[in-house]
């Protein structure tokens, strides 16, 4: 028997959790490196699953496990993990020790325990892990719905004075959108009955026959829940009210982990058991992800709260994502991929920065800064190459993954490739807003008092800057792995790229070829 990576990837930051909620109350310090030497022992585990992970093995399931759980009704407990998958499994694990250390302190005046603060990110990491590596339906399922819990508590135990309305918004659109994928779920599990054992399995259900209408209402059960997450317009308004509500890390798990979910689940189910549905759906799905796009970035332009204007920004940057997987292409699927992984990176920097930021200036209105800069050259500094990282400067790894998407789109539909490219410009002009007002021009008075980041602070924050420029000049890697799976998911779609279309010339006898 091989042995189960998988497993021990989500059990040690569960057991993590367990073992930080039962320290003492009253060693908050102690709480603190214990979390952080769980992460750390977590993302050691994900490079030893990266080092096992076959490059040459094609875009299929690789370390997978499984076991029969739920007899009688085909459940097991199955993990495995393609390309896809196992770069998400990086992207969180990279993700969760720099959130602890940013957020070192921002626990020590809450209501709730420093303690609790701690094991509940440590939770929520386990259980993403898990929805990463599911390859059984109910359990993906189960999982899905279970990170909702930590993110819950995250969001309404701590954070801004609007914490627990913007918890409950987001609890409600969560299992609002549950309650959908359960619906499918369990209408494929008859359908699984019907045609013989009933299983879970995802490879046993990509072989189900499926009837086109059956296919499409199926669809979307799994479509919205994972809309919801993702978050699409009109799909979103829970988004901003819970990153400006929660502490800085808790929107980085929100936006750069959590959030992947959907995106992920539209990739690996809606994709992957529904291909004709998805087909079928795609012209609707592409406008939507075209709106999400302008929209999102409009409204982040007129944003004068921080946080907000970052949330605003990513509803955009989803909508960039979205359009790669429904325009169905090799090219923007790879970019998709490859988008999830760095606008984490790059969004997790936003948000700290500007946590930072407003943990000193006592405000999160933007107005309220200027000329930050003089008193802070190394905030100024990290801060500006985050936000050109999040409008996707050419040299950076965020910039790679915009371009595969909208190159993979034109091919498929022009008209959208066209209108999505604004989104571009309208990036430059949110980040640069923002950038302006807060960090150049004269110094206010209001400000003298903010100081630079500390070192605990850029330890946190100079892992995420080297990763987007390091995979900025150097992308390869990531794609090596992102690209076979990417290309098998397609394959099952049973849609080709497009071919390119050649112009005519006219000859000198006015025939053309």
């Amino acid at each position: 028997m091989s042995f189960p990576w998988l497993t021990v990837l989500m059990v040690v930051p569960l057991v993590g959790a367990v073992l930080v909620a039962l320290l003492p109350r009253r060693r908050p310090e102690l709480a603190k490196w214990t979390a952080l030497g769980v992460s750390l022992v977590s993302l050691g585990v994900s490079l030893g699953v990266l080092s096992q992970y076959d490059l040459d093995g094609g875009g299929g399931y690789q370390l997978t496990e499984q076991h029969e759980w739920i007899e009688p009704l085909g459940v097991h407990y199955a993990l495995g993990v393609d390309g896809i998958g196992l770069t998400l499994i990086l992207m969180t694990t990279i993700l969760v020790p720099i959130v602890i250390v940013a957020g070192w302190n921002d626990a020590d005046d809450a209501r709730w325990s420093v303690r609790t603060f701690f094991a509940l990110m440590l939770a929520l990491e386990g259980l993403v892990i898990g929805v990463f590596a599911a390859t059984d339906v109910f359990l993906f399922y189960v999982l899905f719905e279970a990170a909702l819990v930590p993110a819950y508590f995250l969001i309404g135990g701590y954070g801004g004075a609007r914490r627990s309305y913007a918890a409950l918004k987001f609890l409600m659109f969560s299992l609002a959108g549950g309650l959908l994928m359960l619906a499918s779920v369990i209408g494929l599990w008859v359908l699984s009955n019907d045609q013989g054992d009933p299983s879970f399995l995802l490879a046993d259900m990509q072989n189900l026959s499926i009837g086109t209408v059956e296919g499409r209402w199926l669809f979307m059960g799994f479509f919205i829940a994972f809309a919801v997450k993702a978050p699409m317009v009109p799909l979103h308004t829970w988004l901003p009210d819970a990153a400006s509500a929660a502490t800085p890390g808790t929107s980085v798990l929100l936006v750069s982990v959590l959030d992947k979910l959907g995106t992920f689940g539209m990739i690996r189910f809606c994709l992957g058991l529904f291909p004709e549905a998805s087909d079928w759906a795609s012209p609707v799905v592409i406008t939507l992800a075209v709106i999400s796009i302008l929209y999102g970035a409009l409204l982040a332009i007129g944003q004068d709260h921080m946080m907000r204007l970052i949330a605003f920004t990513s509803v955009s940057h989803f909508g960039f994502i979205v359009l790669g997987i429904f325009a169905l292409t090799t090219q923007s699927a790879s970019g998709s991929t490859f988008y999830m992984f760095n606008h984490g990176l790059s969004t997790a920097a936003l948000f700290l920065i500007a946590g930072f930021l407003i943990q000193r200036r006592g405000s999160a209105r933007i107005s309220d800064f200027g000329g930050v800069q003089k008193i802070a050259p190394i905030t100024a500094g990290l801060f500006l190459i985050a936000g050109l990282a999040s409008l996707s400067l050419p040299g950076l790894s965020t910039f790679v993954g915009e371009f595969l998407v909208l190159a993979g789109t034109f091919t498929r539909s022009t008209t959208a490739a066209v209108f999505a490219t604004l989104g571009i410009v309208l990036a430059a002009l949110y980040i640069l807003l923002m950038y302006q007002r807060t960090m150049t021009g004269p110094l206010r008075e209001d400000n003298r008092g903010v100081t630079d980041m500390v070192p605990r602070e850029i330890v946190a924050i100079a892992p995420v800057v080297v990763l987007l420029i390091g995979f900025g000049l150097f992308p390869q890697p990531i794609l090596d792995v992102v690209n076979p799976a990417v290309a098998e998911t397609l394959d099952h779609v049973q849609i080709g790229d497009p071919e390119p279309q050649t112009p005519s010339f006219p000859t000198a006898e006015g025939s053309s070829k």
